[in-house]
């Protein structure tokens, strides 16, 4: 049996252990019993999966300002690379100042009694598969996003997630931002009318994103297991720049759709209360950098939204992302017939609205929106211009470590909403992939293509 086999025969017995009699469409459950509650007094040991440079420079700086205050602590970490595992270690002991664990795998990780919990920032495939062996060792989990880049692994983990009641935080970490709550709650309580279109942009220009050329010359194979890097995903020879650059390579990531919008269109779901597209289409290329990447640097796509039975009703979302010209930046608009609301600088404007001359001419009255930013429409609470940095990242580690503390399954950025971010990514993969549009079988829970299920 290949290595791959395995991994994937081991990820579904995972999942079937964790999920098995979960119905997919349950997908609320009530927060009334725990088999651990947690005192004020008791410390919750923290377990690292992955000491990337994501948990470097982001998490472990956000944990770092709240784990005195919350008796929280960093016990071990677990790497599959040498060089990571040791500056793990290295730079954890530094900063706790007490011995930290390294664990050249999960295996090892989770033979450790006293562990509670654990923060995973690995590679983007892998997160479902690092997800599902957390919860069924028992653990509360804080994951990067994107969840999942296939429709199986989101599945099994959602199942495993669900069954297990462990306390789950997915990395969108706009869901903790005071302006995003804002939004959400003036779209949601009526005072913003219907949505009518929402645009995207995540622009950069930046030849090295995602590159690791330095890493790529000095890592040698003998440091890395990476047979069990693949996870999931079909076995190849080694390749050090699948390894350190995988974002740049599909199936290990998706690229644009996976890292960036994740978290935009995150948003729309959250603000729309609506769970996935109603189908997608999309369409980019390389344009720009040939470096041997398979993944695009210039994408745009048309997310289309409503329930599926009504084509005539709902609403478009059209994302867009290039990595060789930064004009434009990062970009959240929404669109109603009375303005719109702009999520770069957390404002609400009448921009655009029905004015009374228009709405005269048709029998009409006008249809403005007021002019203000997020914070007046919240009342006054502080809500700096943001698109989801350092901020936000925070306030939603915080929010999790509270949830942790209190074993509460209601957290900022729970199971669904990764699994509803996963269905938008998928989609959009499936379309850019095959040229074709792509829709979703509620019943089977799966992408389609063509009247096909879209796989690997």
């Amino acid at each position: 049996m290949t290595t791959s086999n395995k991994n994937r025969r081991d990820f579904l017995k995972l999942s079937m252990m964790g999920g098995a009699g979960v119905a997919l469409s349950a997908m609320g459950m009530p927060a009334s019993s725990y088999a651990r509650i947690l005192g004020a007094n008791d410390r919750v040991n923290v377990g690292v999966v992955g000491f990337s440079d994501r948990f470097r420079q982001a998490l472990m700086p956000t944990f770092l300002n709240h784990y005195k205050d919350l008796n929280f602590d960093i016990v071990a970490v677990s790497d599959i690379w040498k060089r990571r595992r040791d500056e793990g270690k290295s730079v954890l002991e530094g900063k706790l100042g007490h011995s930290v664990q390294a664990c050249v795998n999960n295996d090892e990780l989770y033979r450790i009694k006293d562990i509670d919990a654990v923060m995973i920032a690995t590679a983007d495939f892998q997160h479902a598969f690092h997800t599902i062996e957390a919860v069924n060792n028992k653990k509360d989990v804080y994951c990067e996003k994107p969840f999942a880049e296939t429709m199986e692994d989101a599945r099994n983990a959602l199942k495993a997630v669900k069954a297990s009641r462990r306390v789950f935080q997915v990395g969108t970490q706009r869901r903790s931002g005071a302006g995003y709550h804002a939004a959400a709650n003036f779209i949601q309580q009526g005072k913003f009318g219907p949505i009518t279109m929402v645009e995207m942009t995540w622009n950069v220009n930046q030849p090295g994103r995602w590159r690791r050329p330095d890493l790529v010359k000095d890592i040698r194979q003998a440091d890395v297991d990476f047979a069990r890097f693949h996870c999931t995903r079909p076995k190849e020879n080694w390749d050090p720049r699948k390894y350190l650059e995988y974002r740049l390579f599909w199936p290990y990531s998706s690229g644009i759709f996976g890292q960036w919008m994740t978290h935009q269109i995150d948003t729309v779901h959250w603000f729309s209360g609506l769970k996935h597209p109603r189908s997608v289409v999309a369409g980019g290329g390389i344009y720009q950098w040939k470096d041997g990447r398979s993944n695009p640097d210039t994408l745009t796509a048309v997310l289309e939204y409503g329930p599926s039975n009504d084509p005539s009703s709902g609403f478009q979302v059209v994302y867009s992302s290039r990595f060789h010209n930064s004009a434009g930046g990062t970009k959240e608009l929404y669109y109603s017939n009375g303005g719109m609301i702009d999520m770069s600088n957390n404002t609400i404007s009448p921009n655009g609205g029905l004015r009374e001359k228009e709405a005269a001419a048709m029998g009409m009255k006008a249809n403005l929106l007021p002019e203000m930013s997020l914070s007046a429409a919240a009342g006054g609470v502080e809500s700096g211009a943001n698109t989801g940095g350092d901020d936000t990242t925070n306030a939603h580690v915080r929010n999790w470590m509270e949830c942790v503390r209190k074993q509460d399954i209601k957290t900022n950025a729970p199971i669904e909403a990764a699994y509803s971010h996963s269905i938008a990514l998928i989609m959009g993969t499936a379309a850019y992939r095959t040229g074709q549009r792509a829709t979703f079988d509620e019943a089977k829970q799966d992408v389609m293509v063509g009247g096909k299920v879209f796989t690997l």
